[in-house]
């Protein structure tokens, strides 16, 4: 069975993600969601709320499961015994950062491998950072989310002024 390891902060989850994982499911076995515990990032949502909606929002596809991870990268590689990270790469900036953690993590351990997964066109423009900044200022997300993030967003806060 060959396993890939999705990792992210998914902060929240979205459609570009969905995306890369039907995709990603036929060319694996098991895929894991692997949802960061680190909270560097700011995360607008807990945890488990993340856990929560990775999990509603990938249910239909069975070869799918979430876990959590925190420290590096690399041990969560080794603890799931993932064959295979797998990153969407939207824009050239993308592959430059991720192909310098790739190479920092093969470093750290030799086993350690990486498929970068371009998104389909509609979800080029699409990351977490956008979609919260696009609902913290009042507009509508709901064709970018699950709707499960949809219904965990709630209405956008009017802006003030």
């Amino acid at each position: 069975m060959n396993t890939a390891l999705y990792p992210g902060t998914f902060d929240p989850v979205h459609n570009g993600h969905i995306d890369l994982l039907r995709r990603a499911s036929r060319t694996f076995d098991r895929i894991i969601v692997g949802v960061a515990r680190s909270q560097t990032k700011g995360a607008l949502f807990p945890l488990e709320d993340r856990l929560e909606m990775a999990r509603e929002a990938t249910a239909h596809l069975p070869a799918v499961e979430v876990k959590s991870f925190k420290g590096l990268l690399v041990n969560a590689f080794a603890e799931m015994e993932a064959d295979v990270v797998i990153r969407g790469v939207r824009l050239f900036q993308d592959f430059e950062y991720e192909y310098q953690m790739a190479l920092m993590n093969r470093r750290l351990s030799p086993e350690f491998d990486v498929m970068f997964l371009m998104p389909s066109a509609d979800f080029l423009s699409v990351s977490s950072t956008l979609i919260k900044d696009i609902h913290r200022h009042g507009g509508d997300v709901s064709a970018l989310v699950p709707a499960c993030v949809t219904q965990r967003l709630g209405p956008a806060p009017q802006e003030e002024g």
